[in-house]
């Protein structure tokens, strides 16, 4: 402990005073306390158990991403207003990028679940390059101890669990953003703001428009450095250099988008003006609203004592140069504030914003990360001090080390129990389906029916080839995705992503277009919990004589379930107190009776 918790740590040190020759230069200090390779390892192996286990949160993810990139790799697919090009909101360039390697994988193997999967590991994989050179720049720029514990916290918080193989934009720019902020740290050989540039505009286009927020910071650092040392023209071009780079991004994303909607359409723009500009009736808020503290809960959950580190950095760092007279990166206060800005920036917008949504705080995960770590960081070189003048410099290592360490445990094993709760909890939409791929269980031109459950549906990768996704009618009254047009004669590439469809409004007005008659189903999906309640439209089909069960996972009564046993793991065992344990339902994939196999 005395030499880990040290104020005067590598990079800190006085040179040897003299020049004699028995003096001997100290040898530099480690750029890392974990080799690169080890720490991708672990965000490898983090990132691999999220995409082979985590479920999918948000029905955004299945209808608006992978059932346009089903579309593109298999000719059918549920098809949201976002994609008619009435409106064109939703970037084709995305989804194709990703229906590349999947198009790949098909090669490899004929199960569309073997595609999902595929895709969701090479996100992982991304995800944990991202991280790794995301982990070198801080050691070598802030502390090696930074650059370990920001690896702690993106290999075992929930939150990066969810965030790191999602196949959302806003995932994306948490890859493009970690990129750029490492970017933008890295000045060994000469800034790179060009390249930093580059990656935050990716982000923002490709990806989430908003996440460009995230670069503020560095610009008004950039430009007020520029100010005060005369070097206006160089930062300049520097800019110049990068707006060219995102423009020829955004150039190759128009004509693709053009090529699919067969007209000139920006959908970045047209993205920010339906968010932000759409008027009344329109824009996100009929969505749903959430309180102005729903991200404090949401971090909470997902960072616990990470999450209020990384709102303390700011606090901290003002207490350590105020009062404290001392510095404990290598950098110097103003770069310190510019690193720890963009997540107050971020957390500060979208809190604002009446609609909220968890995948909206992803692109600054690895900023509240990197804000955490610095906390930490601070917090343990203050603690860990050897200064015999002091109070704490008088404790000894060992019980330093008994203090801490169970913080840091409880801190991470809090984030696993959640992490175990969630894929224990809600995994049922991803394995029930599996009884559709025994032979002969389908037949061509069967239909799998939603009701109630229409928002749990994964993905159309989970069902075979003959058989569609179809709604009926239950007590929701939005909109719900139709079906792009799957016409091929003469009608060209991908004629669904350019034909005008039918029903669509961006009001969220229901269109009974989109229900299809009970009678035509060949299959249901259903739950049924000891809280459900039976309506006239939404019954609960298991008990129909008309239906009969194929198959049926455990899933987690929230009504009826604690809010301990619902926020973390917590063993279905006797001598739990009932109140403490976990309440289930049944998830099932349900047969018309009287079809034949």
């Amino acid at each position: 402990m005395n030499g880990s918790f040290a104020a005067g740590e590598p990079g800190h040190g006085s040179r040897p005073c003299g020049t004699g020759a028995k003096t001997k230069a100290r040898p530099p200090p480690p750029s890392y306390l974990l080799p690169l390779n080890i720490a991708f390892y672990i965000c490898l192996i983090a990132h691999l158990l999220a995409a082979s286990n985590a479920p999918i949160q948000d029905c955004d993810e299945t209808f608006n991403y992978w059932e346009p990139l089903h579309y593109l790799t298999h000719g059918y697919g549920l098809q949201t207003w976002e994609y008619s090009p009435e409106f064109s909101i939703r970037s084709w360039a995305y989804i194709l990028i990703h229906a590349i390697p999947t198009k790949i994988g098909s090669l490899i193997s004929r199960s569309k679940t073997f595609e999902f999967y595929l895709l969701k590991c090479i996100l992982a994989g991304l995800c944990a390059a991202t991280e790794t050179r995301l982990y070198s720049v801080i050691s070598r720029t802030l502390h090696p101890r930074i650059g370990v514990f920001y690896l702690m916290i993106v290999a075992f918080t929930p939150g990066f669990f969810y965030a790191s193989a999602a196949f959302l934009p806003s995932s994306f720019a948490m890859y493009t953003g970690t990129l750029g902020l490492a970017t933008f740290m890295d000045w060994r050989g000469g800034t790179k703001t060009g390249t930093a540039i580059m990656w935050f505009g990716i982000g923002a286009l490709l990806g989430w428009p908003f996440a460009g927020a995230l670069i503020i910071p560095f610009v008004l650092e950039d430009w007020t450095v520029a100010f005060i040392a005369d070097d206006m023209a160089n930062t300049f071009f520097l800019y110049l250099d990068g707006v060219v780079r995102c423009l020829a991004v955004l150039g190759v994303q128009v004509a693709l988008d053009a090529f699919f909607y067969r007209e000139l359409t920006v959908v970045p723009w047209r993205l920010v003006l339906y968010n932000v500009f759409s008027g009344k009736n329109r824009g996100p808020d009929i969505f749903g609203t959430e309180p102005w503290h729903f991200y404090i809960r949401n971090l909470l959950l997902n960072f616990n004592l990470w999450f209020i580190l990384g709102m303390a950095a700011a606090p901290l760092l003002l207490l350590q140069t105020l009062l404290l007279k001392q510095s404990t990166t290598k950098q110097t206060v103003l770069r310190t504030v510019t690193f720890i800005s963009p997540f107050y920036l971020w957390f500060t917008i979208f809190t604002l914003q009446p609609h909220k949504e968890e995948r909206f705080m992803f692109p600054a995960y690895p900023f509240l990360a990197l804000n955490a770590a610095i906390s930490f960081h601070m917090l343990l070189s203050w603690f860990g001090s050897s200064d015999p003048t002091t109070l704490v410099g008088r404790i000894p290592p060992q019980i330093k080390t008994a203090l801490v360490l169970p913080v840091v445990l409880l801190s991470i094993n809090l984030g696993l129990l959640r992490i175990v709760s969630t894929v224990t909890s809600h995994r049922a939409p991803l394995k029930v389906y599996d009884a559709l791929k025994e032979p002969g269980m389908t037949r061509q031109g069967d239909t799998v029916c939603f009701g109630k459950d229409w928002y749990r549906f994964p993905t159309s990768f989970f069902l075979p080839n003959n058989a569609h996704a179809k709604f009926v009618k239950s007590e929701f009254d939005g909109l719900l995705p139709g079906e792009f047009h799957e016409g091929r004669e003469g009608l060209g590439f991908f004629p669904g992503s350019w034909m005008m469809p039918s029903g669509m409004n961006d009001r969220n007005k229901e269109d009974m277009g989109k229900y299809t008659d009970i009678q035509h189903c060949s299959f249901l999906v259903d739950s049924s919990f000891p809280s459900t309640e039976s309506t006239e439209l939404e019954p609960i089909y298991a008990r129909d004589e008309k239906w009969e069960e194929v198959a049926c996972e455990p899933f987690l009564d929230n009504t009826r379930t604690g809010l301990l046993a619902r926020t973390i793991w917590i063993p279905d065992l006797e001598f739990i107190p009932q109140r403490y344990r976990r309440v289930w339902g049944e998830h099932c994939l349900l047969r018309r009776r009287g079809i034949k196999i």
